[in-house]
C-alpha cells in the first residue's frame, strides 16, 4: 500500500477525530442525493452501484435500502472495518485505491462528497476517471461529486474553533497553490494533534479536460443535491454526470 504510506488523507482519514469532527454530516441530505439520483439516472431494482471512496459507507446503505446492489471501496482500512457491519448479500465494502480500476463493471459508479482531489501527483485524478470509465458497463453512469471551488474559494472563512465529544478543534482554512486547505489542531488526553487537509481546486474546466483525455462524455452538470442548475457562482456543488 504504497499510496497509503505518502499521502496526507490515508492516516487523517483512518483516525476516530476525522469522523468525530465530522460526525454532524446531514443524513437527510444525503438520503434525498441518493434518491434524485437513481430517479434521474433511471436505474432499475437491482442494478449495481460501485460507491467509490465510500468513507463508512452512508450512500453505499442508503444505495442498498433503495433496492439496488452496492459495492463499497475506500482506501482507509478503519472506514470499510466500520462499513462492514452493513453488509448483506447486495452490499459489500473492501479497501481499494480509487485510481486504479476495480475488477468488475457496474451500471454506474458514483464518486461523492468531493472525494477527488487529494492526491499528490495530479495525474491520479486522470487514473481514478480512467478508472471510473473502466468499470462501467455499456451504457452505465458515472457520478462525480465535487465541491463548486469558485463559491468556496469566495466565502471561505479563515478561523473556526469547533468542540465536538469534549475536543476543541482549531480549524485554519486558505487557498494556496491551486489547493483548498485546512490545518485541524487539537488536543486528546493531553497529546497534541495536527494535521492538514489539502484538496486540489477542480474546476468545470478541468473536469471537462480530464474527460476528453479519457474519452469521456459529460452528459448533465447540477449545482445541488435536488439536481437544480449549475451556476459557477452560487451553486454549492459540481456533480458531474457522464459516460
Amino acid at each position: 500500500m504504497e499510496l497509503a504510506e505518502k499521502n496526507w488523507f490515508s492516516s487523517w482519514f483512518d483516525t476516530p477525530y476525522y469522523h468525530i469532527l465530522y460526525k454532524d454530516r446531514n443524513d437527510d441530505e444525503a438520503w434525498e442525493f441518493m434518491q434524485n439520483l437513481v430517479s434521474f439516472l433511471d436505474l432499475p431494482k437491482n442494478a449495481t452501484i460501485l460507491d467509490l471512496a465510500c468513507g463508512k459507507g452512508r450512500h453505499s446503505v442508503f444505495l442498498n435500502q433503495l433496492g439496488y446492489n452496492v459495492t463499497g471501496v475506500d482506501l482507509s482500512e478503519n472506514s470499510i472495518r466500520h462499513a462492514r457491519q452493513f453488509e448483506n448479500h447486495s452490499l459489500r465494502f473492501y479497501t481499494h485505491c480509487m485510481c486504479e480500476p476495480v475488477d468488475e463493471k457496474f451500471d454506474a459508479v458514483f464518486n461523492l462528497f468531493t472525494s477527488l482531489g487529494y492526491f499528490e501527483n495530479e495525474k491520479d485524478n486522470l487514473n481514478s476517471i480512467k478508472a471510473i470509465k473502466q468499470e462501467l458497463k455499456p451504457g452505465g453512469y458515472g457520478v462525480i461529486d465535487f465541491m463548486n471551488v469558485k463559491k468556496v474559494i469566495q466565502t471561505l472563512v479563515p478561523e473556526e474553533n469547533k468542540t465536538v465529544q469534549g475536543i476543541d478543534f482549531e480549524i485554519n482554512r486558505r487557498f494556496k497553490d491551486g489547493y483548498v486547505m485546512k490545518d485541524i489542531r487539537f488536543t486528546d488526553e493531553d497529546i497534541d494533534h495536527s494535521y492538514t487537509e489539502k484538496v486540489q481546486a477542480l474546476t468545470l474546466d478541468d473536469f471537462q479536460k480530464y474527460f476528453q483525455e479519457a474519452g469521456i462524455v459529460l452528459k448533465h452538470t447540477f449545482g445541488n443535491y435536488r439536481l437544480e442548475r449549475f451556476d459557477e457562482q452560487n451553486s454549492d456543488r459540481l456533480i458531474l454526470v457522464f459516460n
